[in-house]
């Protein structure tokens, strides 16, 4: 195989990422675990609601999977800048082939118990929280420095492809058999696992910086101290909490049932959001080209608050759908512009603590924003969440006023310290 370092654009003697074997290994890769991740976590509560018939146990099983990928985040980017990153993914990918392949053992034979569903759930779970801030701080010795940004919007259509796939993947496989979804899971981390073996390149610069590794706070500390990463997890963590994607979808469902709409068109609405942001991730690379990265982030950022009066005050149910898509739309931009500043401004030795702290903290609020919908929308109905949240909004964006965020350079053109 030849090296991904081989010239191939003649002027510039920059490998394309669709010829970079290495990144294309890394994001093939990802792309089916993500996809198999999607898939089970439709196949755990379909298996927990038709052995114990509780809907309580199935959430139970939903809560565990997302708590335990949150925490182990950041000893995950921790682990990231200590030990080989592609031997870290090529042992989580073991351990989660092995564990989805005894799984289906279970359901097989009639041993599975919820105890044992959980258990094997927070595993898998723990694996998943591992690899994450290992894969993305990866990236950065992958690509050429000129790459990064458009690297990092590739990872959004990675991101959304499997949100959109996996799960009907999920369903389908349980409906022929309970077992199916767990066999597939194991063969695409099997298949994922032989895909990392074809990285050549190192994931890291080095193993031994001579940096002092202190410990997993280092990410937050780094955050805190640079202003760019400081004022767009700021905002990035506050508009979470307002737009969580099961907290919006939880919203849109409640506001579709309290006004008679049919399950097909409830679903058609659902559908219809997340497929624009599926489209627009196709697209944001070409976005961070042409368009400055502070009229995206501060598009994205009023959108929102615009978005929840919208939504507050629209009646019926599909335009429910499509204004929450435009905002949707504009999430895989500002996420590539995000990681893409990480991987600029942090050195290699400290990116997976970085990428740690920034996946905990991002998904720290999406709880208190799940939970925030379903208690605003008993007490007092749709027109006060989507108040709410537009509001929520507002304040997250406030960071976004700063004079470096209206100023922001192009994550390409600036490098670490």
């Amino acid at each position: 195989m030849a090296s991904h370092t081989a010239p191939h654009n003649k002027k510039s003697g920059i490998t394309p990422l669709s010829r970079n074997r290495d990144f294309q290994a890394l994001w093939i890769s990802r792309f089916l675990a993500g996809t198999g991740k999607e898939s089970t976590e439709v196949a755990y509560p379909l298996l927990i609601l038709a052995i114990t018939h509780s809907a309580t146990y199935a959430g139970a099983a939903g809560a565990v999977q997302f708590v335990a990928a949150m925490l182990m985040s950041v000893p995950g980017g921790m682990l990231a800048d200590r030990f080989d990153r592609r031997k870290i993914l090529i042992y989580c990918d073991i351990s989660r082939a092995v564990l989805a392949g005894v799984f289906a053992t279970l359901v097989i034979t009639g041993h599975t118990h919820i105890l044992v569903i959980l258990a094997l759930v927070i595993a898998s779970s723990v694996c998943l929280g591992i690899g994450q801030p290992v894969a993305l701080a990866g990236i950065k010795q992958l690509v050429h420095p000129s790459q990064l940004s458009t690297a990092t919007a590739h990872n959004q259509v990675r991101f959304f492809a499997t949100t959109v796939i996996g799960p009907p993947v999920g369903g389908s496989l349980f409906a022929v058999t309970r077992a199916l979804p767990f066999v597939a899971d194991a063969v695409v981390h099997v298949v994922s696992l032989a895909l990392l073996l074809l990285i050549k390149k190192p994931m890291q610069a080095t193993l031994n910086s001579g940096r002092r590794w202190r410990g997993m706070t280092d990410g937050f500390r780094i955050i805190a101290r640079q202003p760019i990463l400081r004022s767009m997890m700021i905002w990035i963590t506050g508009c979470n909490m307002a737009f969580v994607h099961t907290g919006a979808f939880l919203a849109i469902i409640a506001t579709a049932q309290s006004r008679g709409a049919s399950a097909s068109l409830t679903g058609f609405t659902l559908s219809l959001a997340g497929f624009m942001g599926l489209l627009s991730a196709f697209v944001a690379a070409p976005l961070l080209k042409r368009l400055r990265p502070s009229t995206i982030v501060l598009a994205a950022a009023w959108w929102a608050p615009t978005a929840g009066i919208l939504l507050a005050i629209t009646p019926g149910v599909l335009p429910l759908g499509i204004i929450l898509g435009f905002h949707f739309a504009l999430v895989p931009a500002t996420n590539a512009l995000l990681f893409g500043y990480v991987a600029a401004l942090v050195p290699d030795d400290l990116q997976g603590r970085v990428i740690g702290a920034v996946l905990f903290l991002g998904l720290l609020a999406q709880p208190i924003g799940i939970l925030g919908v379903g208690v605003i929308f008993d007490l007092a109905g749709p027109t006060w969440v989507f108040g709410t949240v537009a509001v929520v909004a507002a304040l997250a964006a406030l960071p976004t006023l700063s004079r470096h965020m209206r100023n922001l350079p192009n994550p390409d053109q600036v490098t670490s310290k």
